[in-house]
């Protein structure tokens, strides 16, 4: 109880204007949870996902939203161990799942990939659509936030030749699962901090590929665009809503 006190005084204090108030706008705006709605969160123990797991905690406490959701963990076979979050999860009564797989072992010891993100990336998204299929949820939630918006449409550019980036709003026709982006509206470095005021569970990556990969390369183009333009990430959003580029169907 002292907790939720705790948090209500800082939902007037600041919460609001810091973070919660932009992932409102991007909920509402592009739909993103409806009452009734039974959501899986991708839970893979970074800073983005957990504060998106603290982010709906807040909302579905704090918001006239009625939905359900549940954190699920997609454990790749590195031996993570994914304590601190079911803790966390446990302390905020937010239903944990694991989801066991040798999505690591089979990327980099048996197939060695040159491109392994990519393999990687695939597995990881069937593995959580399909256990969330298994828990009765109709949507996933990801935490995708503004900096993975604009460096995805870098990505796309640079290395493919297309000007492309996900939505806030995905439907899996083949899974019937609908996928959320609540985070989008939110630059990495907001993200950061509320992980860190608010002491969220954060766990090592044991990723080989770790600051190797063609995204941290284009982390770092970001970076210093953004010394010169520091507005750059907001001004990108503004430019694709615009142009009706997130909306799905387009």
């Amino acid at each position: 109880m002292e907790e939720r006190h705790i948090i209500e005084h800082k939902l007037k204090r600041s919460y609001g204007k810091w973070f919660l108030t932009p992932v409102k706008r991007a909920v509402y705006k592009y739909n993103m949870i409806e009452s009734g709605d039974r959501i899986a969160v991708g839970a893979s123990g970074g800073k983005d996902s957990s504060v998106l797991l603290y982010v709906l905690w807040l909302l579905r406490n704090f918001s006239s939203l009625d939905f359900r959701f549940e954190a699920l963990f997609v454990d790749l076979g590195w031996g993570v161990d994914f304590r601190p979050l079911a803790d966390f999860c446990r302390r905020l009564d937010i239903p944990f799942h694991v989801e066991k797989t040798s999505i690591g072992p089979i990327v980099f010891q048996y197939r060695r990939e040159s491109n392994p993100c990519a393999l990687c990336s695939h597995l990881r998204r069937g593995a959580l659509n399909e256990a969330a299929r298994r828990l009765g949820c109709n949507k996933v939630a990801l935490g995708h936030h503004l900096d993975d918006l604009l460096e995805t449409f870098l990505l796309n550019w640079l290395y493919n030749g297309r000007f492309a980036t996900f939505l806030p709003v995905t439907y899996l026709t083949r899974k019937g699962l609908t996928v959320v982006r609540p985070l989008l509206y939110l630059p990495e470095a907001t993200v950061a901090g509320v992980a860190r005021a608010e002491h969220l569970p954060v766990l090592l990556n044991p990723c080989p590929a770790v600051g190797r990969t063609k995204r941290y390369e284009v982390r770092r183009i970001v970076s210093l665009l953004a010394r010169d333009y520091p507005h750059i990430r907001h001004r990108f959003l503004a430019a694709l809503e615009a142009a009706g580029w997130l909306e799905e169907g387009r």
